[in-house]
C-alpha cells in the first residue's frame, strides 16, 4: 500500500428537503384545508479516527464525499426523512484543515474520535405551515436550505512515542529493524527510506512505538530532499533519537546540520528530549569510539550511545533509556490530564 500522508477532499453535507404544498381531499371531510408536510433535514458530514489505517490513500480516488439530502415533505402533514449521516474514516493523527491549510477543524488523536465538519441544510416547510386565520389554503411552501461542497485538507501525523532523524544513511532503518519487528527497506544509498515507518519495541514487557523517518539534508526545511515533507510526523513524538554516522566526516557537523533543521522547522519540535546515538562504532576502535562521543559531550547536554544497529552492540541499552523517557513523558501527560479534569 503507497504512504499518503495529505490528501485533498470536498465534502458537501445533504439539502434540507423541499416543503410540500398538499389540501386534505377526503371524502366527506368539509373544509379540508392544506396538509402540506416540511421537508427533512440534509445529513451532516462526519470524521471518525479508526484502528487499523496507516495511509489517507484512499482519498487519492475519492476525493468528493457527498451525504444524502434530506427527503421532500409529503402531503398529510407527512415530514420528509432527514438524510443519512456521512462518516469517513482516517488513521489516527490525522488533522482536517480548512481549504487555507492552516486553519485546524480537528485533531484526532483516539480511536473513535469524531467531529463534524460539515453540517446538513434545514427542510423547508409545507404549506400548513403558512395557514393563518385570513390565508387559510396557502400555496407557499419553503424551498430546503442548500449547502454548499468545501473544501478540506487531511494531514496525518504519525503518533510515535519517540522518532529516529539524521542525515541520510546513517542507519535508522537498520537501528528500526534490529529493534522491533518492523521491516522497512534497507540499502547503501541515500533516501532508501522514502516514507516513515513504524516500529513497537518491546523492552522489560513494556511497549513503545519507534517511527523512522526519512533523512535529512541541508536546507531541508525549505523543501530540499525528502525528510522536510515528513518532519511534522516526528512533531508528537516525546523523544528525538538523534542517529549520526560515525564513518562520515565531522560528526559536530553532522549534529549541527540535523538541529539547525530542526529549529527552522518547529522550536517546539527542537525542544524535544534528545538522545543522540552514534551509530556504525563496530567499524572503530572502542577508544576511538569512546573520543568522538567524549568529542560530542563537550558540544551538547544530551544523553550520548555507542551502538551498532547491524551487530546489535549497544541496542537494549539504548532501547532501555528510551522506555524510560517515554514512560516518563506518559506520566507527564497523564498527571496534566488529571489536573485539567473537573468534575
Amino acid at each position: 500500500m503507497k504512504f499518503l500522508d495529505q490528501a485533498k477532499i470536498f465534502v458537501k453535507a445533504g439539502d434540507g428537503g423541499n416543503g410540500c404544498v398538499a389540501f386534505r381531499r377526503e371524502k366527506y371531510v368539509e373544509h379540508g384545508g392544506p396538509a402540506g408536510g416540511d421537508g427533512g433535514r440534509g445529513g451532516d458530514v462526519w470524521v471518525e479516527a479508526a484502528s487499523g489505517l496507516n495511509t489517507l490513500i484512499d482519498f487519492r480516488y475519492k476525493q468528493h464525499l457527498r451525504a444524502e439530502r434530506g427527503h421532500d415533505g409529503g402531503g398529510k402533514d407527512r415530514t420528509g426523512a432527514s438524510g443519512q449521516d456521512l462518516v469517513f474514516r482516517v488513521p489516527l493523527g490525522t488533522q482536517v484543515l480548512a481549504e487555507n491549510g492552516t486553519t485546524l477543524l480537528a485533531d484526532l488523536t483516539e480511536v473513535g474520535e469524531r467531529t463534524i465538519i460539515a453540517r446538513g441544510g434545514k427542510g423547508g416547510r409545507g404549506n400548513s405551515a403558512f395557514k393563518t386565520s385570513t390565508n387559510r389554503a396557502p400555496r407557499q411552501h419553503e424551498a430546503g436550505i442548500k449547502v454548499d461542497e468545501v473544501a478540506l485538507w487531511l494531514k496525518l501525523k504519525l503518533l510515535a512515542d519517540a522518532g529516529l532523524v539524521g542525515l541520510p544513511n546513517a542507519g535508522k532503518s537498520t537501528l528500526l529493524s534490529a529493534s522491533s519487528r518492523a521491516t522497512p527497506k534497507i540499502g547503501d544509498y541515500p533516501f532508501t527510506t522514502l516514507h516513515p515507518n513504524l516500529g513497537v519495541v518491546s523492552v522489560a514487557e513494556e511497549e513503545f512505538v519507534l517511527a523512522d523517518v526519512p533523512g535529512l539534508i541541508e536546507g531541508a526545511n525549505q523543501g530540499k530532499g525528502l525528510g522536510h515533507q515528513f518532519l511534522g510526523h516526528v512533531e508528537r513524538c516525546g523523544v528525538l533519537v538523534h542517529v549520526i554516522d560515525v564513518l562520515q566526516n565531522n560528526i559536530l557537523t553532522q549534529y549541527d546540520l540535523v538541529r539547525s533543521e530542526l529549529i527552522a522547522h518547529s522550536a517546539e519540535l527542537a525542544e524535544k528530549d534528545e538522545v543522540v546515538v552514534l551509530n556504525k562504532c563496530d567499524a572503530l576502535d572502542p577508544d576511538d569510539a569512546e573520543g568522538l562521543a567524549a568529542r560530542l559531550r563537550e558540544h551538547t547536554s544530551s544523553p550520548i550511545h555507542l551502538v551498532s544497529a547491524v551487530s546489535g552492540y549497544g541496542i537494549w541499552e539504548l532501547m532501555g533509556e528510551l522506555q524510560a523517557k517515554v514512560q516518563a513523558n506518559r506520566n507527564q501527560y497523564s498527571d496534566a490530564v488529571q489536573k485539567e479534569w473537573r468534575p
